[in-house]
């Protein structure tokens, strides 16, 4: 039986209520959502995605993800911190992104911080981890509701301070937790997910960087 916050799939397994049932969604779910993540382009380009996001659904950006990548140098922040006004016109006009010029002037001023970041850090992982929650820092167990108003914590909140200290942009406590929980410092699987246990595995088996 599914506990509350998760639904029961086609192939009998219960997870997180809020994919849906939508079979890309799903996949998102099942293959990324709460994985580990040290990759510094990948990290790069979710707090980008989840930049966005802010006031959408992640679904749309999801969907637009391939779009988005071909637009902004597959997030490569190397390349994006290098983009000029042209590059900022080319993507207004792209209609497979999100047209929105403020998100889109954001995503190379954060482009030229990661830099900055990497350069000082060695890498966007080890900046990044070094805000991973203690136990005594996380949250209670986290219903559907909770999860879907995007939840902020004292750590995200900092984290976003932080950030925003260093001339990052669009970056807001609720967009930093997000990402937080996307790319595995924090594993939001509700209880009853089949995900829940395999993720938290994951994390407990992961070397930090």
């Amino acid at each position: 039986m599914a506990k509350p916050g998760t639904i029961e799939g086609e192939d009998g397994r219960c997870r997180c209520a809020w994919h849906q049932g939508l079979a890309d969604y799903e996949r998102y779910h099942d293959t990324e959502w709460g994985r580990p993540v040290t990759d510094d382009i990948r990290l790069f380009e979710k707090i980008c995605l989840e930049g966005f996001q802010s006031g959408l659904s992640w679904l749309t950006i999801l969907r637009k993800r391939e779009n988005f990548r071909a637009a902004f140098a597959g997030f490569d922040f190397e390349k994006v911190a290098g983009f000029t006004e042209a590059d900022v016109e080319r993507c207004v006009a792209d209609a497979g992104i999100i047209r929105h010029r403020g998100k889109i002037v954001s995503t190379i001023n954060n482009a030229r911080r990661a830099v900055e970041l990497r350069d000082e850090f060695g890498s966007l992982a080890r900046f990044f981890w070094s805000y991973e929650p203690k136990p005594e820092e996380r949250p209670a167990v986290m219903d559907l509701e909770t999860l879907r108003a995007n939840p902020t914590t004292a750590v995200s909140v900092r984290l976003s301070k932080d950030l925003k200290k260093r001339g990052w942009t669009f970056v807001g406590p609720t967009t930093v937790y997000a990402f937080m929980q996307a790319m595995g410092l924090v594993n939001d699987h509700l209880d009853g997910c089949y995900l829940q246990p395999v993720v938290e595995a994951e994390r407990q088996a992961f070397i930090r960087p």
